[in-house]
């Protein structure tokens, strides 16, 4: 079989330009694109603040870099009143994940919602530059719907050196020691996870599963999040864990894979470029895309 993924260096990297802030913590427009059609299927690409009737709506957060404030924002419906009841999916009921517009500073976190639907976050902007902020979520309609990546852009002021994107590599360096190896088989993604050159074998569940993966299109931010084959208790806590991924967009992207062990979570990057999609529907693997279920 063909493979659908290919390393690949980029000449000369991705350089964004940040200039200075047009305002302090402003909010600026969104990109008109809601998503793309494959085989007569639709992805999100998640770079809408709203659709299927819902909104990303009254998004604040703080003015500055390293100024402490909450983060918060809700969701709203086609009436435009707050949604209220969301479904529960890998424990949290809505992730939040936040990174910036050269694939720096991710963050994936989970706020808490206030009985009005306002959902907040104690916040502080590690650096200038222009973040997306998205909302990884399902209203629980009781109808069994589908999730909903929702996403907003927010400047915070100041003067932002542009960063490249980081070289393709098949191995990454984290935190207390930790290696973990990327390979490819065919549409899956598979992670090795080792520790002073030892296979770490103990993973710890997190948000109900060994690891999780976002990946962030590249330049455009375009929005997956998987979630590994196999289930806890049932699947070897590692070293390895593999993941199917199909990305609503081909092209290069900046990937998060996070693992939780020693009772933290860590994060491993990685650049990878996905190449455009076979004709022939997929049939392998269990895993969530943009807009897609978590399972």
């Amino acid at each position: 079989m063909r493979d659908r993924l290919r390393f690949a260096a980029f000449g000369g990297g991705l350089v964004v330009l940040l200039g200075a802030a047009l305002g302090i913590g402003a909010l600026v427009g969104d990109p008109s694109e809601r998503g793309v059609e494959h085989d007569g299927s639709y992805r999100s690409t998640g770079l809408s603040d709203s659709e299927s009737g819902y909104t990303l709506a009254d998004l604040s957060a703080p003015a500055s870099p390293n100024r402490a404030g909450p983060l918060s924002f809700r969701i709203t419906g086609a009436d435009g009143a707050p949604v209220t009841r969301f479904a529960v999916r890998h424990e949290k009921p809505l992730h939040l994940v936040v990174a910036r517009s050269d694939g720096g500073e991710f963050r994936h976190t989970h706020p808490a919602m206030a009985a009005d639907g306002t959902w907040s976050v104690e916040w502080t902007w590690a650096a200038p530059g222009t973040y997306r902020v998205f909302a990884d979520f399902a209203p629980d309609t009781g109808a069994g719907s589908g999730g909903l990546v929702l996403s907003h852009t927010v400047t915070v002021a100041g003067d932002a050196a542009a960063r490249p994107l980081p070289p393709v590599g098949e191995t990454a360096s984290v935190d207390g020691g930790y290696q973990v190896r990327l390979q490819r088989d065919s549409g899956d993604l598979r992670f090795s996870v080792t520790r002073d050159g030892r296979p770490v074998t103990d993973l710890e569940p997190y948000l109900g599963a060994y690891a999780h993966l976002v990946g962030l299109h590249a330049p455009s931010l375009a929005y997956l999040h998987a979630h590994p084959q196999g289930e806890v208790g049932r699947t070897s806590p590692g070293p390895g864990t593999a993941f199917h991924v199909e990305p609503p967009v081909p092209g290069p992207y900046r990937l998060y894979f996070e693992f939780a062990h020693g009772g933290s979570v860590h994060t491993a990057e990685f650049t990878l470029e996905f190449e455009p999609l076979s004709t022939t529907p997929s049939t392998s693997g269990a895993g969530h895309r943009s807009g897609g279920e978590h399972r």
